[in-house]
């Protein structure tokens, strides 16, 4: 079984309350080979929403709300479920603050990106999960 981003499943939860529909993950989900999740829903985090990214180790949003403790609180339950489902793969959306493999946004708002993991992405790579994007499938 993989953990699968829900954005990408077709699951309309992106910040700007859409979907990031990803045919090869839509059909891992219609398969039952693949679990849907957003981490950020699970922490409590309204859809839509203020955007946010990474900046010193802190998750901020563009409104200056440091949004952290929501990051963190949904990479534990959407890790839980993980766990629970036996999951050892994960494809999670490229980029995002919670999601994003090797390249994240700077935290300036500004769409430039730099080298980093998403919070989940962090959490799932220590927990020894792999991790792919929907850029590597």
């Amino acid at each position: 079984m993989k953990l699968v981003s829900a954005c990408l499943a077709g699951i309309d939860c992106a910040y700007d309350g859409k979907a990031r529909s990803c045919e090869k993950v839509i059909e891992l989900v219609k398969k039952g080979e693949a679990l849907p999740v957003c981490p950020e829903q699970l922490g409590g985090l309204p859809t839509p929403r203020i955007p946010a990214e990474i900046q010193k180790g802190k998750v901020i949003n563009q409104a200056g709300q440091d949004v952290s403790a929501n990051y963190h609180k949904g990479a534990e339950e959407a890790l839980k479920i993980a766990k629970m489902a036996n999951c050892r793969e994960a494809i999670l959306k490229s980029n995002s603050p919670s999601c994003g493999k090797g390249i994240i946004y700077d935290g300036t708002f500004n769409h430039v990106k730099v080298q980093g993991n998403g919070v989940f992405t962090a959490m799932l790579l220590k927990e020894g999960l792999q991790v792919k994007t929907e850029k590597e499938i």
